[in-house]
């Protein structure tokens, strides 16, 4: 079956706006914020940008559509790559301009170009999907959404689509927009279907990182020297834990840090709803604060981590500590959600092996709770420097 051009652009359209429609009002009726509201105006740009398309196939001739269009999809997938850094607690102000800037430029290009037509500004268009793609499917590889593995479907779908318009830039570039290869690979009817099936993959992916969010919204970065619930933000931690270790080199004590890390707390709020998901997220949290030593230091570790800091008089005393943590919260867990368990991995780092380094015994720690929680056999390992 064969489809004129208006005919796919109202199909894409339709789907698009479906689907951006929904991901919005679930924002709105969760109060999102932070990745969620970009990733909103993202849909809300590509939404946009279907419109302009369909009025464009209707309006031969008129430049504006396209400007429209070629804009609010730049905007769509440069609010992509910022809801990722977004997610990922990155800084946003220079990002954010950039995409502005490109939004502009997209505008701009399309109605400033001296030949005109229907592939007017198509260059700066295609160039700029090329590098937020990239830098979008880069961004999901890294931080907090590299220890989600749905993160890495969307880092798929973004990876995928800067590959796609670096083929059609250059087909674009080199055998021009009416040649046969351009037309009947890269062409519009089959760039709508490919839009199609990624905005319904990029939908359902973003819902999931959201939801994986809500149960720990509310815990985030608080300001130097405010303990919030008995835990304190990273940098105070780090910052406790470097004059400890300063501290305790002069008289030979052992440092011990235990890195705790609860998996799967994503799926347990899309499955279960973000109610269990917080039961969880607080039981986790009173449980940590609970069972460590009387003497520790608690500090955030991320959206799914905590870690605790400690002087220990052996190396048994601190494994013995974090056996402690783990029994402890493994009871406490069970107590709430419904019977519903998370995968919880607990690591050890001590200063015999690591030195009094607070960044080697930081990432050692992580790791080994990272293994632990992937581990069939222990939930409880000591890290090692390599």
């Amino acid at each position: 079956m064969n489809l004129d051009l208006f005919s796919v652009m109202v199909m894409t359209a339709l789907v698009v706006n479906t689907s951006g429609v929904l991901f919005i009002v679930e924002t709105i009726i969760r109060r999102d914020e932070g990745a969620g509201r970009i990733w909103s105006i993202g849909f809300l740009a590509a939404m946009l940008t279907t419109i302009a398309y369909v009025l464009w196939t209707e309006m031969p001739g008129v430049a504006w559509p396209i400007a429209v269009g070629n804009a609010a999809f730049v905007a769509g997938t440069g609010c992509m790559w910022l809801g990722a850094r977004a997610y990922n607690g990155r800084r946003m102000v220079a990002a954010s301009a950039v995409v502005v800037l490109a939004v502009g430029g997209a505008a701009l290009a399309t109605m400033l170009d001296p030949v005109g037509g229907d592939w007017a500004g198509a260059t700066w268009m295609f160039l700029a999907l090329v590098a937020f793609a990239g830098l979008g499917a880069a961004e999901c590889l890294r931080g907090a959404l590299l220890e989600s593995r749905t993160a890495w479907v969307l880092a798929t779908v973004l990876a995928f689509q800067a590959i796609y318009f670096i083929a059609r830039t250059s087909a674009f570039l080199i055998a021009g927009p009416d040649s046969t290869l351009f037309q009947g690979v890269f062409g519009t009817g089959n760039t709508a279907m490919l839009t199609v099936v990624l905005t319904i993959v990029a939908v359902v992916v973003t819902s999931v990182l959201r939801a994986s969010r809500a149960p720990v919204r509310g815990y985030g970065p608080v300001a130097h020297g405010d303990r919030k619930d008995g835990i304190v933000p990273i940098a105070a931690f780090e910052r406790d834990l470097s004059d400890v270790c300063s501290r305790a080199a002069w008289r030979s004590d052992l440092v011990g840090v235990i890195a705790i890390r609860v998996e799967d707390l994503d799926q347990i709020s899309t499955a279960f709803g973000s109610e269990v998901a917080r039961a969880v997220t607080d039981a986790w949290r009173a449980g940590v604060r609970r069972h460590a030593p009387s003497n520790a230091i608690v500090g955030e570790d991320g959206p799914t981590g905590l870690l605790v800091a400690m002087v220990a008089d052996s190396p048994a005393t601190a494994r013995r500590n974090a056996g402690v943590i783990y029994r402890g919260l493994f009871d406490d867990l069970g107590k709430v959600g419904g019977g519903v368990l998370p995968v919880v991995g607990v690591g050890v780092s001590l200063s015999d092996t690591a030195g009094y380094d607070t960044e080697a015994l930081v990432r050692i720690a992580r790791d080994a709770a990272r293994r632990a929680a992937a581990s069939v056999e222990t939930s409880v390992l000591v890290g090692d420097e390599r």
